[in-house]
């Protein structure tokens, strides 16, 4: 299921959220994006219409598994490619918004190249400069 970079920016939000806390509710959301109320609240409105999210009675929000594939995804190249960036001598700040923009436009299959090529050389380098190129 191809989804907007906004909604993938929710849902990796909310898995993040519900791993440091344990809960979810909306207003976290809000919170952690500084996004306003209404804002988060029309999009989980729309995630449980497209069965991405749950939500009970009293609010709190569960992603389901097609909602936890896309956030585990995203999740993923967003931990890969900061550190890459990083081990590469960006500075974190910029890594990490870097990589939240690379997250969403990088192919499939490049992605899967770069997650082969750092399983293969992580901390085989201290920095930059010793790292293999390429092979």
């Amino acid at each position: 299921m191809k989804i907007q970079e906004s909604a993938e920016n929710y849902l990796e939000t909310i898995l993040v959220l519900k791993n440091r806390r344990g809960e979810v509710r909306s207003i976290d959301i809000a919170n952690e994006m500084n996004f306003s109320r209404p804002s988060v609240s029309h999009a989980m409105k729309q995630f449980r219409e497209n069965g991405l999210i749950t939500m009970d009675d009293n609010g709190y929000i569960e992603l389901t598994e097609s909602g936890r594939e896309i956030a585990e995804r995203i999740y993923e190249r967003h931990t890969l490619l900061s550190e890459l960036l990083m081990k590469l001598g960006v500075q974190e700040t910029v890594a990490k918004e870097d990589a939240c923009r690379l997250e969403h436009a990088i192919s499939a299959e490049s992605f899967q190249k770069l997650r082969e090529y750092w399983n293969r050389h992580q901390g085989v380098c201290a920095d930059a400069e010793q790292c293999p190129d390429g092979k």
